[in-house]
């Protein structure tokens, strides 16, 4: 709102004059020109515009809602530029980081890119949303990034994960965390048990500091990228935030594939 209070005083230069044939010329220079002169007007000048502005929008107060509505498009465009362009200088580590964990196809030729809290709610119900994505399309590589940011809890599992990694059973473990309640130290020995996993390795690893360093790395990636929240998918150049509909995901695969010529 705040950027369209700033705003205001310009764009209210450019509305059409009840009675007058057309509004001013809303073109970049006319814009500017408006915004220069406006600082050599009158009290009575400013006094005038302001009341000629009101009635307008008393008359048509479709007006105010349409500039609120452009504004918007307009940050929604500048966010979505900024968001690919944080994405594509970030290629490498989304992409070609060999120490992240990997469902899917590894070979696929589109690469999806998911930041998850294994306590986080939403990121639970998109689990059986991703195996169906899998099942559905043989050609998807899915990149898994721990993004613990609920709390001691959500560090604990992500350790746990990429210890687990270490002993191939990264994929089986993230399917019984995200199916279970918080993890803790007898939780984890249970569930790494279970699956086989050898719980004292996984422990020597769970402390081994290149763990939280690929866990720091990982929030100060989502930092740059503006992911401020878990789950979050990268399909090609877009961001899509929280839950959302296998349809949703599809569309953005098949963007991302449709636009892998332009980039060869």
């Amino acid at each position: 709102m705040r950027r369209f209070l700033t705003a205001l005083p310009f764009a209210l230069l450019l509305l059409p004059v009840p009675g007058s044939a057309a509004p001013m010329d809303p073109s970049p220079p006319a814009a500017a020109a408006a915004a220069t002169n406006a600082e050599s007007f009158t009290p009575a000048q400013r006094s005038e515009i302001v009341h000629i502005v009101r009635e307008a929008l008393k008359s048509d107060p479709s007006i105010l809602r349409d500039a609120v509505a452009a504004l918007q498009a307009d940050e929604g465009l500048r966010q979505d530029a900024a968001a690919r362009g944080a994405i594509a200088g970030s290629r490498h580590a989304l992409v070609h980081d060999a120490t992240d964990p990997v469902a899917g196809n590894p070979a696929g030729d589109v690469t999806v890119i998911e930041f998850f809290d294994v306590r986080c709610p939403y990121c639970r119900h998109m689990q059986p949303v991703m195996e169906q994505l899998l099942r559905a399309d043989h050609g998807v590589r899915l990149v898994l990034k721990d993004l613990p940011v609920l709390g001691a809890a959500s560090t604990l599992g992500a350790r746990a994960l990429l210890a687990a990694e270490r002993q191939g059973g990264y994929l089986r473990l993230q399917d019984l965390l995200l199916r279970s309640g918080p993890p803790s130290e007898a939780s984890l020995r249970d569930e790494a048990t279970a699956l086989g996993l050898d719980w004292a390795r996984m422990q020597q690893d769970m402390a081994d500091p290149a763990i939280q360093q690929k866990i720091d790395a990982n929030l100060a990636l989502a930092r740059r990228l503006g992911i401020d929240g878990t789950p979050a998918f990268i399909v090609g150049g877009k961001l899509i935030s929280g839950e959302v509909e296998l349809a949703e995901l599809q569309r953005a695969i098949a963007a991302a594939r449709a636009e892998q010529p332009a980039r060869q």
